[in-house]
């Protein structure tokens, strides 16, 4: 066989016999070196022509539609095709013939009264009232009376509640094999361009239905009324209260996000672990809005505050209340006081695993698709950028930016999760954003100076109630914009902004994005001579 050891030739020559064809003569291409070339030029043909058709598609596509159809397209055609399949088209169904079609739900299963049941404690303390940043010493002079919910909410509508471990089948990822690590939607949204948020003028949640079931059941222990489904994306498996009643107006209360986990059998009949929480690491957790009339017109307040607990627990493993034997007699069964029947379990060997971490990553990536980018901690993020010297894309908000806070909702809906901003953010600078309030102590605390100077230059910059911000990694903004203004601009007309900095891309792309890219570039470009080796 050939060697391909360094210094021999791994071929030999053949001789060349009568009539044989003469190898390519100095300076050409030897044959196959002239066949890879040729490949790469068809393949760079074929994507030039792909291009140009889809170029071409596009450019129709607009005569045809104008921007604001194409828009609007656009945001049903999910496989970039320019066809619209029957799936992508049913936003548009349901929204013209007012009927969703029912979906493919499971089977309904009797539910076994032997089977095996968990015991769920819920544990809750109340919003700290100091923690509203605009209410808690009455606004407008009538919150007394529109905080009445919220400050009477005290303890859990119910501290102890016994489920059957069947009814957390609804956990259970869908019949398909999924790959670990992989999310589902639990709950899948059923928000889309048609429908818009839904009503706030609103006192009870509608009945729940399928999934939502256990859902309702779980939060009904924290309180009354709780909706499954919030009025705002991202939607599902996720929840919100509405704590007033007629006839006072309707107080929404959104935590930030439930997080938890559950470990149950394949086919639910055993429920190992389970655990829902409010997460409580941050300053503030819980987003707040409620209306100052009865109609939809009215007048809404927000405000923000901090909520230290609200969790449900699971006392221990799931245990059946009667044991059989072989010949189906009772060998054991729940004692009539309610104490459960003793068991020990064996450990768990798990064939595959992933960190919490990385699980945790996963979910936010699919609630929050902006996430592709990592935002960092405040300060970490000047640290990476000093080392790899790049800018730091900075966004300081009233509310946080990855749950269900109202102030930074429309900016991670839209333009936060385009891929064209998606791609530069990757590129050319290290991301983050900050919550006013974390960095007004950061500011204030002087154990650290650089870290005092870096929430200092940010706080003079913040305008109500996000800001946007290009940075250097010595914390100097080169760059920044409000959200409000730079929603004002993007629903103008493209001839009707004055200035060049926001100025509209020719070919078609959602102003948003085209004013945002601009954004960013502006920022590289002012950034330049601060940046040179």
């Amino acid at each position: 066989p050939p060697d391909a050891s360094p210094g021999r030739a791994a071929m030999a020559a053949p001789r060349r016999g009568p009539g044989a064809m003469a190898g390519p003569g100095p300076g050409a291409a030897p044959p196959r070196l002239a066949l890879a070339l040729a490949l790469l030029a068809a393949l760079l043909a074929a994507k030039y022509y792909r291009d140009a058709e889809a170029a071409r598609q596009q450019e129709l596509a607009l005569k045809s539609l104008g921007n604001e159809g194409l828009f609007l397209f656009s945001s049903l055609d999910t496989n970039k095709d320019l066809y619209l399949s029957p799936e992508e088209f049913k936003p548009i169904a349901e929204k013209l013939t007012g009927v969703a079609p029912v979906s493919e739900s499971e089977e309904e299963e009797t539910p076994d009264p032997d089977g095996e049941t968990l015991s769920i404690v819920a544990k809750f303390q109340p919003l700290l009232m100091e923690t509203m940043t605009k209410s808690k010493d009455g606004f407008l002079g009538i919150s007394h009376v529109a905080l009445s919910g919220l400050r009477n909410w005290t303890a859990p509508a119910a501290p102890m509640s016994v489920l059957l471990a069947r009814q957390f089948k609804a956990f259970l990822p869908p019949k398909d094999n999924l790959d670990l690590g992989e999310p589902w939607w639990i709950i899948p949204s059923e928000l889309n361009i048609f429908t818009g948020y839904l009503s706030n003028n609103r006192f009870y949640p509608p009945p729940p239905k399928g999934k939502e079931v256990l859902i309702h059941r779980l939060l009904s222990m924290f309180h009354p009324r709780p909706f499954v489904r919030t009025r705002f994306a991202p939607q599902g498996a996720v929840a919100c209260l509405q704590l007033n009643e007629p006839p006072n107006f309707p107080f929404w209360f959104s935590p930030g996000q439930f997080t938890g986990y559950i470990v149950l059998s394949k086919d639910s009949s055993h429920v190992r672990d389970f655990r829902l929480f409010v997460p409580n690491n941050r300053s503030l957790n819980v987003d707040m809005e409620w209306l100052y009339g009865a109609s939809e017109s009215s007048n809404m307040e927000v405000d923000i505050g901090y909520l230290p607990q609200m969790e449900l627990e699971a006392t221990g493993p799931s245990v059946p209340s009667v044991i059989h034997d072989e010949d189906g007699k009772v060998l054991a069964s729940r004692d009539p006081s309610g104490e459960p029947i003793q068991f020990v379990f064996e450990e768990i060997t798990w064939q595959q695993q992933i960190p919490w971490q990385e699980a945790a990553h996963r979910l936010e990536v699919a609630m929050y698709p902006f996430k592709k980018v990592s935002y960092l901690p405040f300060t970490e993020a000047f640290e990476r950028a000093r080392a790899e010297k790049k800018l730091v894309h900075s966004i300081l908000l009233w509310g946080a930016l990855d749950d269900q806070s109202c102030s930074g909702r429309t900016l991670r809906e839209t333009v936060l999760e385009s891929s064209p901003i998606l791609a530069l953010l990757n590129e050319s600078f290290i991301s983050s954003w900050s919550l006013v309030k974390e960095l007004e102590e950061l500011q204030s605390n002087r154990e650290n100076e650089l870290h005092s100077k870096l929430a200092k230059l940010h706080l003079e910059k913040y305008n109500f109630p996000v800001e946007m911000m290009i940075c250097l990694p010595n914390g100097t903004v080169v760059h920044h914009i409000n959200a409000n203004y730079f929603l004002d601009i993007t629903s103008m007309k493209p001839e009707d902004v004055e200035s060049s900095i926001f100025s509209f891309s020719t070919n078609f792309e959602d102003p948003s994005t085209a004013t945002y890219l601009q954004f960013l570039k502006e920022g590289l470009h002012r950034a330049k001579p601060y940046l040179q080796p």
